[in-house]
């Protein structure tokens, strides 16, 4: 009984020392993807969420394809780093790399995207939300600690 007692008390004092940290942490995360993800609809030349309410599939494919892409290097920092600044400044380089990512894909690769998007070539949405993803994963990669 006494052990019972003894493993309750321990997990309430893990739960009252940890979880606001993990809360807070969770909460800036948030903050930092939807911030990335509005930064990414202010500057991309079509109106994902516009053409995700006309139906168009591709908009809905890079626009999801965009949202994983943010959120798999601020998930790594997350897993990996306890720090809150630590998460804050890598999750801003992360977010940087992402949007460069866009860029350099959009102006480089596949230069009339937005004529390709609002047309509804699924092939240039998922080219871009794959390249998109794939440089995520090495992102988060390359931010894990050794």
């Amino acid at each position: 009984m006494n052990s019972a007692v003894a493993t309750t008390t321990t997990i309430a004092d893990a739960l009252e020392t940890g979880l606001p940290q993990l809360l807070l942490q969770f909460v800036v995360t948030i903050v930092l993807l939807m911030v990335g993800v509005a930064i990414y609809t202010t500057f991309t030349p079509y109106k994902e969420l516009e053409l995700v309410r006309q139906n168009n599939t591709t908009g809905g494919v890079l626009y999801a394809g965009t949202i994983i892409a943010l959120a798999i290097p601020l998930a790594s920092l997350l897993a990996t780093i306890s720090y809150l600044l630590d998460i804050v400044v890598w999750g801003i380089v992360a977010l940087v790399i992402q949007l460069l990512t866009l860029a350099v894909v959009s102006l480089l690769l596949l230069r009339h995207l937005r004529v390709m998007i609002e047309a509804g070539n699924v092939a240039a949405a998922l080219t871009v939300a794959g390249t998109q993803i794939a440089v995520a994963l090495l992102n988060a990669a390359a931010m894990a600690p050794t």
